[in-house]
This record gives C-alpha cells, sequence and structure tokens, in this order.
C-alpha cells in the first residue's frame, strides 16, 4: 500500500504501532464537550463503540491497556488529546479546553511506566494532541481553537528532542481540530475536507479529498496496513476500496456527539 519507505534519521513508520493506551468512558462522558451543541450521546452505545475500538485494535496485533474511566472528567477517554507517544518517549500536553487540564496528571504515571523518556510542556501555551499529524518525515501542529502558536513553538521544540522535525501550519476555521479535517492514508498520502485542499504543509504529498457531503470521514485512523473508518461514510470506504487500501469500518455514531474521532481515542506507538 505505501508509495514509499524513506523516513528521516531515526523515524519510523508513522503507523507501524506495537502499543495503544485507551481510557474506558465514565458515565459523564455523555456530558462531553461539543462546539455546535446537539444531543448527548447514548452511554451503552458510547461504551459498545469504544469496546469496538479497542477490539479492533487488538485484532490488528497491537497490545492495548485500558485505564479505568474519569467521572470528573468528561472528555478523558479521548487520551489523543493530552499526550503524544512516540517509540522514543512520550509528551505530555496542555489540551486548551480549561475542563481538560486536570487530565494530565491522571495519564502522567501511565506514560511514564511504559516510556523511558517523558517530556512535558509548560506552558504557558496549550497544544491538543487532535492538532498534531505525524507523517513519514515530520510532524505537522496545527493552530486552532484549542492549540495556540506558544504552544506548538514550545512543542515543535520538545519533539526535536525525539528525533522529529516540527512544522506549524494553520487549522481553517471551522475545522476543529487539524486532524479532524485531514489523516494519512499512507506515508504520502493525505486524506483531507475541501478546506485543506492547499494546506502548504501538504507539498509532496498527494491529497485526496473527502467525498461530497462526507467531510466527517476525514478523521481515519491507519494502524499497521489497515486504515480504520467511521462505518456511515460509505462513499470514503468506496474510494479506498478503489485505490486497494484495506480498511474496517466502525461505528462512531455517539463518539461523534462529543466532536470525536477514531484517532483521539488512544495513545499509539
Amino acid at each position: 500500500m505505501a508509495k514509499h519507505s524513506s523516513y528521516a534519521a531515526g523515524m519510523t513508520s508513522p503507523y507501524a504501532f506495537t502499543h495503544a493506551l485507551c481510557r474506558a468512558p465514565a458515565p459523564s462522558a455523555v456530558s462531553g464537550i461539543r462546539a455546535n451543541g446537539g444531543p448527548d450521546p447514548d452511554f451503552t452505545g458510547l461504551t459498545a463503540e469504544h469496546a469496538a475500538y479497542v477490539g479492533a485494535l487488538r485484532e490488528l496485533g497491537l497490545a492495548v491497556e485500558v485505564l479505568e474511566p474519569l467521572d470528573d472528567f468528561p472528555d478523558a477517554l479521548f487520551t489523543e488529546d493530552v499526550a503524544l507517544t512516540f517509540p522514543e518517549g512520550a509528551i505530555l500536553l496542555r489540551p486548551g479546553a480549561p475542563s481538560r487540564a486536570g487530565e494530565v496528571a491522571h495519564i502522567r504515571e501511565a506514560l511514564s511506566a511504559r516510556h523511558a523518556t517523558l517530556l512535558e510542556l509548560t506552558g504557558p501555551g496549550h497544544v491538543d494532541g487532535g492538532d498534531v499529524l505525524r507523517l513519514a518525515d515530520r510532524v505537522i501542529i496545527g493552530l486552532s481553537d484549542r492549540t495556540d502558536r506558544a504552544g506548538a513553538t514550545e512543542l515543535a521544540a520538545l519533539l526535536e528532542r525525539l528525533g522529529y522535525r516540527a512544522q506549524i501550519a494553520v487549522t481553517p476555521a471551522g475545522v476543529l481540530h487539524f486532524k479532524t479535517g485531514c489523516s494519512l492514508i499512507d506515508e504520502s498520502t493525505i486524506l483531507a475536507v475541501p478546506a485543506m485542499r492547499d494546506c502548504p504543509e501538504f507539498a509532496g504529498l498527494e491529497v485526496v479529498l473527502t467525498p461530497t457531503g462526507e467531510e466527517g470521514a476525514a478523521n481515519i485512523l491507519r494502524v499497521r496496513d489497515t486504515v480504520l473508518i467511521g462505518a456511515r461514510w460509505l462513499a470514503t470506504q468506496a474510494m479506498l476500496a478503489a485505490r486497494g487500501v484495506p480498511f474496517r469500518p466502525l461505528p462512531t455514531d455517539q463518539i461523534a456527539r462529543i466532536d470525536a474521532g477514531l484517532s483521539c481515542m488512544s495513545l499509539r506507538w
């Protein structure tokens, strides 16, 4: 599937994961943050979607650990927003939503037990992990309502300590997180919403646009040789099939009600 396999010095494949860290949803998750209102998710359905997601990661060969739920933090099941994980180490972030700041302390021990190197944003800037896209040769940090330039600049310096080159991009208005609007299909191909078609940081990559009406499909998750995608995005699935990309549909109706997709429910390395 991958069109090439050349990486920057010291970098590994951006999706050859062996481990993942998730957190079970708490009952309070039905009150999670959402940008445009809308109905609460059904907790039973949300739990089932999370379980299917964890099961898919395990079936794809990852060793997945699931942390206990945190009822005081409705959005804590979205572990990707509070940290970044790489084979070389982990970085604790500073989420942009004030209600999520306390989540970092609750994941620190789990990450320090699994990573010999643990770095941390000290502020005053903020970064959500949903704004960080890892490519084969660099990491893109998207500025958004949750990630500011001060945080992105500090994160770029921490990434350099782990051996990763970073670029800072501007997330288009109306796109919540950078990865809400784009994801990796393979090492040289991006799936993106039309608003991100001309992102200058995508220079040298093929940009494939989401089919009309399926902009929500942009947050796919490539895990080894398989792309995880929301089950309802049939036109995007057909497009992946036509390109010869193995994919696995997963239910995401309930998590979508709290502005979430597939990448945000795990930390992977």
